[in-house]
């Protein structure tokens, strides 16, 4: 958890790791070519039936020490882009949208590509 303080500050402010993961999710979704998060629809199942219970499967992690944080995506992409094209956009974007929305130093922005996808083709044969 980050907390703020100083003269200029009428209290702290926390800003926990959870927050800055949701802001790195959105970052990397915003990339063309990202298609999803590796966590996908069973975890969002798994979170349904586990109230309360937090998953260690996220496909976001964020370690954060003192006012410098360390973010970990895991994403599927689309198959035909380049994939390190895209890996580099998604770490810009994190690594811009986290810092300016937190305050907070991204040290680095790790990406793993978990997944391919291929684009679904009709059938014209019918």
């Amino acid at each position: 958890m980050k907390e703020v303080s100083g003269d200029e500050h009428a209290g702290i402010v926390k800003i926990s790791d959870e927050v800055v993961s949701v802001i790195a999710g959105i970052a990397a979704e915003e990339i063309t070519g990202v298609m999803e998060f590796q966590s996908g629809v069973s975890n969002n199942i798994s979170q349904i039936f586990n109230k309360g219970k937090k998953s260690s499967g996220k496909a976001v992690k964020v370690t954060l020490e003192e006012d410098r944080a360390i973010i970990e995506v895991a994403v599927s992409v689309e198959y035909g882009i380049k994939i390190l094209d895209v890996v580099s956009q998604v770490q810009d974007n994190v690594k811009k949208t986290v810092e300016a929305m937190t305050g907070l130093g991204v040290d680095a922005v790790n990406v793993y590509v978990q997944n391919i996808y291929l684009p679904k083709t009709e059938d014209t044969e019918k």
